[in-house]
């Protein structure tokens, strides 16, 4: 499987797979470079971390899920609100809070550089004026910003900074030695270098401001000891908690599953299991254990193309891999901004959903939902693509005029429609 995924379909330069049962551990890695020692950048598998440390404080009587997150704000922090309903703690960890995706003020996807010069404040300044679309807790929308504001509330109620409280609370005692975020020597020595979709080579992640969103660097090992802690399979003072986070759930309607604190449902019953995947500039990851067999999956690869179909189909045979598809090569033209103009607005594929299109300078950008914003670069005066993947492109339907009566939205093989709904007129 792995030599297909990496010489076969070039998804990615290197891969490292750990399964943990009650027998025992197995760690299979292609090519031979890297192993289960070797340390990768894991993404938003750090939510599981930070939902763990909600647990635990929830369980030591720290916190409630029921919380405000403002009460462990800085004094005079201001949070947005709808129809009197506070942003809790709960809301945070299962993607409900209403806070987007990322912050309006955080740097765009292409200027990567940027992203570890955004600073807590910046984040403080967002929250007090951004308005929230619905009353929190109604609805799933998957938030960056909900991830790293939980941690670091968590971190401000526990006196320390969040790599500290995961290291206090979590690797610590677990002995997950090659979990953090800064790289002592030998730690540096092993984290292997990242690479974008195309293979090309990626620069580092660093998301300082928004920590417990996805900041954490791991290996294939000390993921299989998290996991194993998780199925019961070691003893562990974090039981209470591991057992805690799938009793709250709340529906995720996007994907057709439910949502735990920190963790996706898939199934139900006897036959469900939890799954959460990480993706950066140049790394992929997937967690993923089912308490009824015991059994945790952890794949690991150094390229930004997703492994979560890896973890599923160990763990469920019945479920395919993802099938291979050609990448096409796209070549921007030049067109006139103003045509931009003729986009710009709310588009709606469903009653529960909206797309956002915005013209910013001679820019023109869309919102999706679950995902950051993003620059769409022409390939004629109708049909966009996305750089920084190669699953997503756009193609606007137009009048007579040329004002775009809605779009199609080319992805993961699929092509939906999406009338405009609004028009929001030019630059914002």
């Amino acid at each position: 499987m792995l030599v297909d995924r990496v010489d076969t379909q070039h998804k990615s330069v290197g891969i490292v797979v750990g399964i943990v049962t009650p027998q025992g551990r197995r760690v299979v890695a292609y090519p031979q470079a890297i192993d289960g020692d070797t340390v990768f950048e894991i993404g938003s598998v750090t939510k599981v971390f930070t939902s763990l440390l909600l647990a635990d404080m929830v369980v030591r009587g720290e916190v409630a899920l029921a919380d405000p997150v403002a009460k462990y704000l800085p004094s005079g922090t201001k949070m947005p609100e709808s129809n009197g309903r506070k942003i809790t703690l709960a809301d945070l960890a299962t993607h409900t809070s209403g806070l987007p995706f990322f912050p309006a003020n955080f740097p765009p996807v292409e200027d990567r550089a940027a992203y570890g010069k955004y600073t807590v404040e910046q984040l403080y300044r967002f929250l007090a004026t951004y308005e929230l679309p619905r009353e929190p807790g109604t609805r799933w929308e998957y938030s960056n910003t909900g991830g790293g504001l939980l941690g670091l509330a968590l971190a401000r109620r526990a006196g320390m900074d969040y790599e500290a409280l995961v290291r206090a609370r979590i690797t610590g005692p677990l002995g997950m030695e090659s979990t953090g975020i800064a790289l002592p020597p030998l730690f540096q020595a092993r984290l292997v270098a990242g690479h974008d979709q195309r293979l090309e080579p990626a620069p580092v992640w660093d998301l300082p401001a928004l920590a417990g969103a996805g900041s954490l660097r791991s290996s294939a090992n000390d993921l299989l000891t998290l996991l194993a802690a998780f199925t019961g399979t070691v003893k562990s003072p974090l039981a209470p908690a591991m057992a805690a986070m799938p009793e709250t759930k709340r529906p995720n309607r996007l994907y057709m599953l439910d949502q735990a604190l920190g963790w996706f449902v898939i199934g139900k019953g006897d036959e469900q299991f939890f799954i959460h995947g990480g993706g950066t500039f140049g790394f992929a990851s997937s967690l993923a254990y089912d308490p009824k067999t015991r059994t945790g999956v952890v794949v690991l690869s150094n390229a930004a193309n997703s492994v979560d179909d890896i973890a599923r189909h160990l763990l469920r045979p019945s479920m395919p891999l993802d099938k291979p598809h050609a990448v096409k090569v796209h070549k921007e033209v030049t067109v006139d901004p103003k045509l931009f103009d003729n986009y710009v607005g709310r588009y709606r594929p469903s009653p529960d959903w909206d797309y956002t299109v915005t013209r910013e300078s001679d820019t023109l950008r869309i919102q999706l939902p679950a995902a950051p914003k993003f620059r769409l670069h022409p390939e004629s005066e109708r049909d966009y693509f996305i750089q920084e993947t190669d699953d997503i492109q756009v193609t606007f339907q137009t009048d007579g005029q040329g004002r775009a009566t809605g779009l199609i939205l080319h992805i993961w093989g699929f092509n939906v429609p999406a009338p405009r709904i609004e028009a929001t007129g030019g630059k914002p």
